[in-house]
């Protein structure tokens, strides 16, 4: 449950934000939940948001609030706030047909009109330096100094941005640096640890918050993590050995590593209270990590890999953590879907604050909340972030005290200047007990009668023999995953806006089936281009299982044209000279009716293969 407010708090007259154990608050004690998203392109080269080159700035910021956004993660480059401070101003790609507002303005001048949109619909904004230079590639390079940027330009950009907006309060929090990286074997890497060297990202960020804080100390300054640390026993001198053999480092998302915390935590002195941790998880469709390649959950993922790496400090009390990026594509992997509704399932349980990657479209590997029309929403994905987004009764909480979150929000002073700020504390009626269908040896359907609330039920979290697997917005869940012939209990419990939670309803037992049964089998294979270039491709293949039985295993042959070969495969394990993709060990297993994707890129003429053929086992 969400902490009570103080008592008969006053709505404060500014809406800068500092730290209490691990909850972010306002100048009167409230807590407030940052719940928003990215917008990239100020970082790149154009120098400017992407997707002015055919969407309205107005427009676009004014859905985001709509749709319950109230922080926006800004990336920018040192270069870029080096090139503001100096006045040097390049073109930028802006399309003055869809955006005449922003005719005749320069960069700086665009992002402080948006600044100002911002404010209008109650949105707040972090800024990010997510390079050194002003490219779109940049946040490949691992630390924060290149060629000509300097570590003290670094902290001298930051000096000045801070300084131009100390009393702008729509500018809320700064995040020193994006994703920090690099592996002890690389020439340039950023490691965390008790020295002042220069590839020291600990003190590296303890510096640059000391000098952002003496110049405006009510902003947040938020600290990433890099990418490895050492394991007990090992220092930064010992050789980064393969982890697969004989590891000698932890390994973890760019960014995602703050096990250094642990021994060498930040020291911000008098202004502790303006440190927020904010590590970045992604999953298998970005980068095929070790944790992905064995049987996962919510509950191993938390054990396994967050809470190592970072939610522990969450759990401690030490700050809070605000997971800066995630996110990914949806209905491509099924372990993606399951790693993304496993993720934000934590930040809603434990109301983790979080900007969502990303809003763009052109986002290579992710994907965006925004269709290529820069207009139109992804939908489901939206209904996968929805829940972790501010909500109070029925409305979408902003972090303005005194301007609502956009059409359908409410201001912060709303939310706690009625009734002393006290809020809801009733939690809703205990929901039904599940009934179970559709029962195979791998997975079941769940459905359950509604629960009450005295404002409004905003989820439900499923529970697996006592653990929360799942946490849903409707009464129904497919789970999957399960053990043929194995018995489970299942039962729900409902949340409402302000982190009440029900008690859990009765359990439903429930018995999988035997697994390879004698029932039909039989698969089938369609094959769809994803993109094409000049020389090459990228294509999927959706194996479903059109048995009566589940499968345990299938494989797709097929024959291109001469000239065209398979490159690499993904979810699929392929031999040549004739095409031939087998599963691998997750997907293997499909329900009848159900079905599995995975990924080629091709080379050569972009063909639709002959002999398309599915064989099931």
């Amino acid at each position: 449950m969400a902490p009570s407010a103080p008592a008969a708090a006053a709505v404060p007259a500014n809406d800068w934000l500092h730290v209490q154990g691990n909850q972010i608050v306002d100048e009167a004690g409230n807590p407030v939940w940052l719940t928003g998203t990215n917008w990239f392109g100020f970082n790149a080269s154009e120098r400017v948001f992407h997707g002015l080159w055919s969407g309205n700035i107005t427009e676009i910021t004014k859905s985001m609030a709509d749709r319950g956004i109230n922080i926006v993660r800004v990336p920018i480059s040192t270069q870029l706030l080096l090139e503001w401070k100096a006045g040097t101003f390049g073109t930028v790609n802006v399309n003055t047909y869809a955006n005449p507002e922003l005719t005749g303005k320069n960069s700086l001048q665009i992002f402080d009109y948006w600044l100002e949109l911002c404010k209008q619909f109650g949105i707040k904004v972090m800024l990010d330096v997510h390079s050194a230079e002003a490219d779109n590639s940049g946040h490949v390079y691992p630390v924060w100094y290149k060629g000509s940027i300097t570590p003290e330009l670094f902290y001298q950009g930051w000096e000045w941005v801070t300084n131009r907006y100390k009393t702008n309060d729509t500018i809320v929090a700064m995040d020193i640096k994006n994703e920090p990286h690099g592996t002890p074997n690389d020439t340039q890497r950023a490691k965390w640890d008790s020295s002042t060297d220069v590839d020291n990202w600990k003190h590296t960020a303890e510096t640059a918050a000391k000098r952002i804080l003496a110049i405006n100390p009510n902003v947040l300054v938020l600290v990433e993590g890099q990418e490895v640390y050492p394991r007990e026993g090992e220092t930064w001198s010992s050789p980064n050995t393969d982890p697969d053999l004989s590891p000698n480092y932890y390994y973890n998302w760019w960014g995602g590593n703050l096990r250094g915390v642990k021994d060498h935590p930040i020291n911000l002195g008098a202004n502790q209270d303006q440190l927020v941790y904010s590590p970045h998880d992604y999953g298998p469709l970005v980068f095929n990590q070790p944790w992905f390649d064995k049987p996962f959950d919510k509950t191993t993922l938390t054990n396994d890999v967050w809470r190592p790496n970072w939610f522990y400090l969450h759990e401690n009390g030490t700050a809070p953590l605000l997971i800066g990026e995630w996110g990914g594509r949806l209905g491509q992997d099924a372990r993606q879907d399951k790693w993304m509704t496993a993720l934000r399932d934590l930040i809603v349980e434990h109301r983790l604050h979080q900007t969502f990657w990303v809003l763009n479209p052109n986002s290579g590997d992710t994907g965006g909340l925004l269709l290529d029309d820069w207009k139109t929403w992804d939908e489901q994905k939206y209904a996968l972030l929805k829940p972790a987004l501010w909500q109070h009764a029925g409305k979408f909480v902003g972090l303005d005290h005194q301007t609502p979150l956009g059409a359908n929000g409410i201001s912060l002073g709303q939310r706690y200047g009625d009734g002393g700020g006290e809020g809801d504390s009733t939690a809703p009626s205990v929901p039904g007990q599940p009934a179970a269908s559709n029962v195979t040896s791998t997975g079941v359907r769940l459905t359950w009668a509604a629960s009450t609330d005295n404002v409004g039920v905003t989820a439900y979290d499923v529970l697996r023999n006592g653990t929360v697997v799942a946490t849903v917005s409707g009464t129904s869940y497919d789970v999957t995953g399960l053990t043929a012939a194995t018995a489970y209990t299942f039962s729900v419990r409902a949340r409402d806006a302000a982190g009440n939670v029900s008690a859990a309803s009765p359990g439903r037992s429930v018995t999988t089936a035997t697994g390879g049964g004698s029932g039909d089998q039989g698969c089938t294979a369609t094959y769809k281009t994803v993109s094409a270039w000049s020389g090459g491709f990228q294509a999927e293949v959706t194996v479903q299982n059109t048995g009566t039985a589940a499968s345990t295993g299938w494989t797709v042959t097929w024959t291109y044209p001469s000239g065209t070969t398979l490159g690499s495969v993904w979810n699929g394990v392929s031999s040549t000279p004739a095409v031939t993709v087998r599963n691998v060990a997750h997907n293997g297993a499909l329900a009848a009716g159900a079905s599995a994707t995975f990924g080629l890129i091709g080379s050569g003429a972009n063909a639709t293969p002959a002999n398309l053929a599915c064989a099931a086992s």
